[in-house]
Order: structure tokens, then C-alpha cells, then sequence
């Protein structure tokens, strides 16, 4: 059986819907972060050397890293998907496969990277630090905001809004594993962003995720997706 190691807000959190849409049976172990750093516990090292989440274990098979988790359910089990959870692996050579595989990449290869970058910003100025240098440190993170992060973010979410104004899903017609990858930077992305009204096509494909059955269910299991 497939043993989740889920850690509280994170990525972690769409492979649990992933197994739900699936009904994949499946144990969940659930981690907490350290209160004061926020960071992984220490015994995420004992299921796999980085100590990261998500880590999934198959009988004697550990896979880390979101998207190589996501592949490997949906090579092994994805199979077994019925409605509109069938063609979560679009065919090799389509339109759907390239732009599910581009999304695979986007998520983690160039969104995410802006969407931490922003994250350890805006929390920078609210560490202990000597009074003196507190004013400087926000000052700076605002300045690095300002004129790198949130242009960037502003690019980010015009784009995706764009693209699904005219796709239903990443891919194109069917919900697709690129749509897993994605939840977590989308929902990251138009919560950290200032205005996010402009994005209505964005802000209604979160709605329709966060619908969905299963998606409430992992939600239910695993706790929010970001944090508060």
C-alpha cells in the first residue's frame, strides 16, 4: 500500500487529491512544521535523504519530488480513472501532451521560484533582528519586491489568466496531471498577489478545483493548502 508522507501547507498537499480523484488506497503520515522556522521535522530524513514533502513510499519504492510522485501514480494507477479523471496522461504527440508537459515544467522550474522568493521576503523583515537594522531590512525587501519579485508575479498570473481563458483545463478540454502540478502555484500565486480581481479566469479555475469532491476531501485529511 502507498504511504504518504504529508507535510502540513505544502506541495504535499496535491498528491493527497491526486489519490483521492484516483481512490487509490492509500496511509497518510502527517508532519508538523517547526513553529518558529516553519522548516520540515527532522524525521522527514528517515523516509528520504533530503528530509523533504511530499515522499511517497510503495512497497519497497520511496519517489520524491512532486512531479516525479505525480508521474508515478498516474503511470501506475492512472489507468484506473474513470469520468473525467480518464485522461489524466494525455497521448504522446497531441496538443494536450505538450502543453501538459510544459505546465509540468512551468510549475516548479519558473513560477515557483518567484512565488518562494516572495514568501522569504515579505517574512525577512518580521525576524528577530536588532532594532537598528529592522527599518533597513524592509526597506530592502521592499525594493527587491517591488523591482524584481512582483513584476515577475504580475507576468505569472497575466499569463496563466490568459491561457485559461480560452482552455478549460491547462492542458486544453480534460483535467490532466499538469492540473495537479499547477493547484498548489496557483492557489500560492492569488494569494500572495495584491490584485487579484483582474484574474477572473484564474480565480475561477481555483473555484473549480477547490469544488471538486476530492479535492475537498484531501483538504479535510491534509489540512489547508497555504499558510495563514
Amino acid at each position: 500500500m502507498i504511504t504518504l508522507h504529508h507535510l502540513e501547507t505544502s506541495r504535499s498537499q496535491r498528491i493527497l487529491w491526486l489519490l483521492e480523484e484516483l481512490h487509490i488506497p492509500y496511509e497518510i503520515v502527517v508532519y508538523k512544521r517547526d513553529a518558529k522556522t516553519r522548516l520540515a521535522p527532522p524525521e522527514l530524513k528517515a523516509i528520504h535523504p533530503l528530509g523533504k514533502s511530499p515522499v511517497i513510499t510503495d512497497g519497497d519504492i520511496t519517489v520524491a519530488e512532486s512531479g516525479a510522485i505525480l508521474e508515478y501514480l498516474v503511470d501506475k494507477y492512472g489507468s484506473s480513472g474513470q469520468g473525467d479523471v480518464a485522461h489524466l496522461l494525455p497521448v504522446a504527440g497531441t496538443q494536450a501532451y505538450r502543453q501538459s508537459r510544459f505546465w509540468m515544467h512551468y510549475a516548479e522550474g519558473s513560477l515557483m521560484n518567484w512565488l518562494v522568493m516572495k514568501l522569504v521576503f515579505v517574512m525577512i523583515p518580521t525576524q528577530p533582528m536588532p532594532f537598528f537594522v529592522k527599518p533597513i531590512a524592509k526597506q530592502l525587501c521592499a525594493q527587491v519586491q517591488a523591482l524584481l519579485i512582483d513584476p515577475n508575479l504580475t507576468t505569472a498570473l497575466a499569463f496563466m489568466d490568459q491561457h485559461l481563458a480560452t482552455h478549460q483545463w491547462f492542458a486544453g478540454d480534460n483535467l490532466t496531471i499538469a492540473d495537479f502540478q499547477m493547484s498548489f502555484a496557483v492557489e500560492a500565486a492569488l494569494s500572495r498577489s495584491k490584485d487579484t480581481a483582474q484574474y477572473k479566469h484564474l480565480a475561477a479555475y481555483k473555484d473549480k478545483l477547490t469544488a471538486r469532491p476530492a479535492y475537498r476531501k484531501a483538504i479535510e485529511i491534509g489540512g489547508p493548502v497555504i499558510m495563514g
